[in-house]
Protein backbone atom coordinates (compact mmCIF):
# COMPACT_ATOMS: atom_id res chain seq x y z
CA UNK A 1 0.00 0.00 0.00
CA UNK A 2 1.12 3.05 -0.72
CA UNK A 3 1.38 6.13 1.83
CA UNK A 4 1.01 10.01 0.98
CA UNK A 5 0.99 12.70 3.44
CA UNK A 6 -1.51 14.89 3.28
CA UNK A 7 -0.27 17.90 1.51
CA UNK A 8 1.29 15.55 -1.19
CA UNK A 9 -2.44 14.39 -1.81
CA UNK A 10 -3.68 17.59 -2.43
CA UNK A 11 -0.49 18.88 -4.14
CA UNK A 12 -0.84 15.40 -6.43
CA UNK A 13 -4.43 14.87 -6.50
CA UNK A 14 -3.92 13.37 -10.23
CA UNK A 15 -1.05 11.43 -9.33
CA UNK A 16 -2.79 10.05 -6.31
CA UNK A 17 -6.34 9.23 -8.56
CA UNK A 18 -4.00 6.90 -11.09
CA UNK A 19 -2.39 5.74 -7.96
CA UNK A 20 -5.50 4.29 -6.49
CA UNK A 21 -6.22 2.39 -9.45
CA UNK A 22 -3.47 -0.33 -9.01
CA UNK A 23 -3.60 -0.08 -5.40
CA UNK A 24 -5.02 1.71 -2.42
CA UNK A 25 -3.40 5.04 -0.89
CA UNK A 26 -3.25 5.92 2.76
CA UNK A 27 -2.94 9.49 3.73
CA UNK A 28 -1.89 10.59 6.74
CA UNK A 29 -1.56 13.45 8.59
CA UNK A 30 1.27 13.80 11.28
CA UNK A 31 2.33 10.58 10.49
CA UNK A 32 -0.96 8.99 11.60
CA UNK A 33 -3.44 6.82 9.00
CA UNK A 34 -6.34 9.52 8.04
CA UNK A 35 -8.06 8.37 5.46
CA UNK A 36 -7.65 5.54 2.74
CA UNK A 37 -8.91 5.91 -0.84
CA UNK A 38 -9.71 2.64 -2.80
CA UNK A 39 -10.94 1.99 -6.43
CA UNK A 40 -13.99 1.79 -7.31
CA UNK A 41 -13.61 -2.25 -7.94
CA UNK A 42 -11.77 -2.38 -4.40
CA UNK A 43 -14.99 -0.33 -2.59
CA UNK A 44 -17.43 -2.45 -4.06
CA UNK A 45 -15.47 -5.33 -2.84
CA UNK A 46 -15.18 -4.66 0.90
CA UNK A 47 -19.14 -3.20 0.49
CA UNK A 48 -19.83 -6.92 -1.07
CA UNK A 49 -17.94 -8.65 2.01
CA UNK A 50 -19.76 -5.93 4.61
CA UNK A 51 -23.27 -7.01 3.17
CA UNK A 52 -22.07 -11.12 3.26
CA UNK A 53 -20.61 -10.78 6.83
CA UNK A 54 -24.06 -8.79 7.82
CA UNK A 55 -25.98 -11.62 5.91
CA UNK A 56 -23.90 -14.25 8.19
CA UNK A 57 -24.36 -12.47 11.45
CA UNK A 58 -28.27 -12.19 10.85
CA UNK A 59 -28.79 -16.13 9.97
CA UNK A 60 -26.42 -16.96 12.88
CA UNK A 61 -28.49 -14.77 15.74
CA UNK A 62 -31.82 -16.46 14.26
CA UNK A 63 -29.97 -20.21 14.74
CA UNK A 64 -29.11 -19.31 18.19
CA UNK A 65 -33.14 -17.98 18.61
CA UNK A 66 -34.22 -20.76 17.31
CA UNK A 67 -31.80 -23.30 18.99
CA UNK A 68 -33.05 -21.45 22.15
CA UNK A 69 -36.75 -21.71 21.98
CA UNK A 70 -35.78 -25.76 20.85
CA UNK A 71 -34.21 -25.85 23.93
CA UNK A 72 -36.37 -24.17 26.25
CA UNK A 73 -39.35 -26.20 24.60
CA UNK A 74 -37.37 -29.02 25.44
CA UNK A 75 -36.53 -28.67 28.80
CA UNK A 76 -40.06 -27.50 29.90
CA UNK A 77 -41.30 -30.99 28.68
CA UNK A 78 -39.18 -33.13 30.66
CA UNK A 79 -39.94 -30.99 33.63
CA UNK A 80 -43.58 -31.13 32.99
CA UNK A 81 -43.28 -34.93 33.04
CA UNK A 82 -41.51 -35.12 36.18
CA UNK A 83 -43.81 -36.42 38.94
CA UNK A 84 -43.52 -35.17 42.74
CA UNK A 85 -41.45 -38.78 43.22
CA UNK A 86 -39.28 -38.12 40.88
CA UNK A 87 -38.18 -34.64 42.45
CA UNK A 88 -38.05 -35.93 45.88
CA UNK A 89 -35.58 -38.69 44.74
CA UNK A 90 -33.57 -36.16 42.53
CA UNK A 91 -33.66 -33.50 45.67
CA UNK A 92 -32.34 -36.85 47.87
CA UNK A 93 -29.49 -37.30 45.21
CA UNK A 94 -28.45 -33.94 45.53
CA UNK A 95 -27.90 -33.83 49.27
Amino acid sequence: MVTMTSVEAQNSFGKLLDTVQREAVAITRHGRPTAFVVSPQDMEELLDSRRKRSSAVADLEMWRAEAAKRATAAQTAATAALTDEDVTRMVHEAR
